[in-house]
Order: structure tokens, then C-alpha cells, then sequence
């Protein structure tokens, strides 16, 4: 799937890998988040499955995945082909931009002409082939033009949990737009009038950039980050990398990279894309990408009997014996130490409830 006309030398993927996903909890845990699961039953984690999609594209060593410290050895069992030198320890979590910078800052130094595609670890794509080909369309614009790249998905429906772009009608070049507008998770009335108008799609997280033009965007939208990595630069690729770091993060924002550099620049596009694709972020949008019954239930455990229930997410161990009666719109999630019903349409509340879990029973259950 590799492109002919152009050098893939240049061609790098930074996979962010760090986050908790409380909103699949209670599989989802500090110490075992989403993106080292296989929340869909497919055989392959999460972030397996975005490291295999993207190794079609580039090698495993353009690959780097930055994590926190401490799934450090998920990672590399997980992903045995990648250079332990490519992942990367994040020592706290300060959202994507430092995440972003901290990748540039290295990737520029290794090979001042790279072009980086960053993104989360926990995406569903399930056509790679369409995926890969709108990869290369932003590979190749952003090799001639000084752009920010984003990739948006055609929303099928008003989904209150996602963020949109708006842009332009007229074309910048095929099938790529030059961005109006980001809008962050809007309320239900909101989305449908950005469905409406044709001109808004789903933010799906997913950059492309030249590195320099990426470091001139930190330097004139994030100074305060972009001096910090620039004052230890030296020591990137060096044995003194991991103390620089330490140095760094204490100093950065916690801040997205869209809040910090896409909603604010002025050489921002969009590639529209349609290929099928989820944040799968919550237990529902797993429901939405498992195969279901004639009742649309979705069950992953091989002993789980339904009766006059429809409607359902069930998620149960294998050697459990699982019999559900009467249930319509729930969610059933049943772990060692953890039993979850709660009905789907909460499922946003999960976090809030999280935090009850804590106030009451401490960091045991989280």
C-alpha cells in the first residue's frame, strides 16, 4: 500500500497510547486501559490493530507510540517489532499537545524533512485500504504546502460526543478543504443543524504534518510549550532524553492540540473521508460495531442465554454462565471484581459515577 511517487523515508506515525478510557470501565482500568484490550473480540487489542494499519503504510521503526511510564511494558508486549527506542514514556499526562511536541521535537531532530501523522491508539477503522489511501492524499499535500492536515468523517448522525469541522465548498485540491470552523461536543439541537447544512463533519483526531511547519505552528500558537522542548532539544535521541523529558513536562500546559494549534491557525484543512470509523469510546459505540442477534443484542462471552431482551450490550468472561431476562437499551459488563447494568442512554454519566466509586471505595475499583 506503500506509495511509489513519493519517499516513505520521510513518513512517520506517532500512536497516543496514554489515556485511562474510563468510559469503558469497569474493563477498562488505570492499570489496563482501552487501547491494550480487545474490547470487540476481534483477537487483535486496539492499539495492535492501529499499529498493524499503519506498518502497511511505514516500517515499525518510523512507528513511535507515546505512552505513560507505567504501560510501558504493555507496549512492548504487545508490539514486540517496535525499537524500544520508539516508545516513548510520557512521566504525567498533559493532554495531546505536549504528547505531539515531545514526538516532533525528536522526529525533527532524526530527520529535519519528516512528515508525521499523529494519532490515538483506540480509533475503529474497518476499511484500512480507503483509510491508508486518504493517509497518502494528506502525505502528499503536506509535502508541497505548508498545512495542517485533519481528516473528517461524514457524520451519519447528530452524535452529541464527538467534535465537528465545518469547511469550505470550493476545493484547495482534490478531495482536500480548507477548514472554517472547529466546534467542540455540541448539544443534541446543535448537531442536527451542523448535519443539516452539509458543510460539518466528525473530528476525527487524525493529523498530518510537515514536522517544521508543525514547530513553527507550536512556536507562534504555543510558545510557552514550544520553548521548553526547544531549551532541551539537544538531548533528544541522546542517552539524556528521558531526564529532559523529566524536566520538560512539569512546565507544559495541559492542553489538545486542536484547542491549542488547529482551532487557532490559519493553514488548517480537511480531507473528507468515508471509510467506516469510530473513537469507539463508549460501551455504546461498541454496541454499534459488534455483530448483533435478531433482537440487536451485542454479547461477547461464549455463555450468555438472553430472554425477552433487546436492545443490549453485554460484555461477560467467557467462563461465566450469563443469563439475562427482561432487559431492553442496557448496558452488562462483568468483570472479576466489578458487575456494571446500566442503561444506555447514561452511559455518558459513567465518569461521573466513577467518581462515586472513588469517593466511596478509593482508587480499588478504578
Amino acid at each position: 500500500m506503500k506509495d511509489k511517487d513519493m519517499s516513505s523515508n520521510n513518513n512517520y506515525v506517532a500512536i497516543m497510547a496514554g489515556g485511562i478510557g474510563s468510559r469503558f470501565w469497569p474493563m477498562s482500568r488505570t492499570t489496563h486501559p482501552k487501547q491494550f484490550l480487545d474490547i470487540l473480540g476481534t483477537g487483535k487489542t486496539m492499539l495492535q490493530q492501529t499499529f498493524d494499519r499503519y506498518n502497511k503504510l511505514v516500517p515499525a521503526d518510523h512507528i513511535f507510540i507515546v505512552t505513560a511510564r507505567e504501560y510501558l511494558s504493555k507496549v512492548k508486549e504487545q508490539l514486540p517489532q517496535i525499537p524500544e527506542t520508539n516508545i516513548l514514556c510520557e512521566p504525567s499526562r498533559k493532554n495531546t499537545a505536549p504528547c505531539i511536541a515531545y514526538v516532533a521535537f525528536k522526529l525533527h531532530q532524526i530527520n529535519p524533512n519528516a512528515l508525521m501523522v499523529a494519532a490515538p491508539a483506540d480509533n475503529l477503522i474497518l476499511d484500512d485500504h480507503a483509510f491508508l489511501e486518504t493517509t497518502e492524499t494528506a502525505l502528499r499535500f503536506i509535502d508541497h504546502i505548508n498545512a495542517l492536515v485533519t481528516i473528517g468523517i461524514k457524520p451519519t448522525h447528530p452524535n452529541t460526543g464527538y467534535g465537528y469541522i465545518q469547511h469550505d465548498d470550493l476545493e484547495a485540491a482534490p478531495g482536500i478543504y480548507k477548514v472554517k470552523t472547529f466546534t467542540e461536543k455540541p448539544n443534541l439541537e446543535l448537531a442536527k443543524t451542523f448535519i443539516d447544512s452539509g458543510d460539518f463533519l466528525w473530528n476525527a483526531g487524525i493529523f498530518t504534518w510537515k514536522v517544521k511547519n508543525l514547530l513553527h505552528a507550536f512556536e507562534q500558537y504555543l510558545p510557552e510549550i514550544y520553548e521548553v522542548f526547544a531549551q532541551e532539544k539537544d538531548n533528544f535521541n541522546t542517552t539524556e532524553e528521558e531526564k529532559a523529558i523529566e524536566r520538560i513536562y512539569p512546565q507544559c500546559t495541559n492542553i489538545s492540540i486542536d484547542f491549542g494549534i488547529m482551532e487557532k491557525a490559519d493553514n488548517v484543512y480537511v480531507i473528507p473521508a468515508s471509510f467506516a470509523w469510530s473513537d469507539l469510546g463508549t460501551w455504546n459505540s461498541a454496541w454499534q460495531n459488534m455483530e448483533k442477534d435478531y433482537f440487536h443484542n451485542a454479547v461477547a462471552g461464549d455463555s450468555v442465554m438472553v430472554f425477552d431482551t433487546k436492545n443490549t450490550m453485554v460484555h461477560v468472561p467467557d467462563n461465566k454462565l450469563v443469563l439475562l431476562q427482561g432487559m431492553e437499551d442496557y448496558i452488562v459488563v462483568d468483570t472479576k471484581d466489578v458487575l456494571l447494568i446500566c442503561k444506555r442512554d447514561k452511559e455518558q454519566e459513567i465518569k461521573d459515577y466513577l467518581a462515586e466509586v472513588k469517593r466511596n471505595k478509593g482508587d480499588k475499583y478504578l
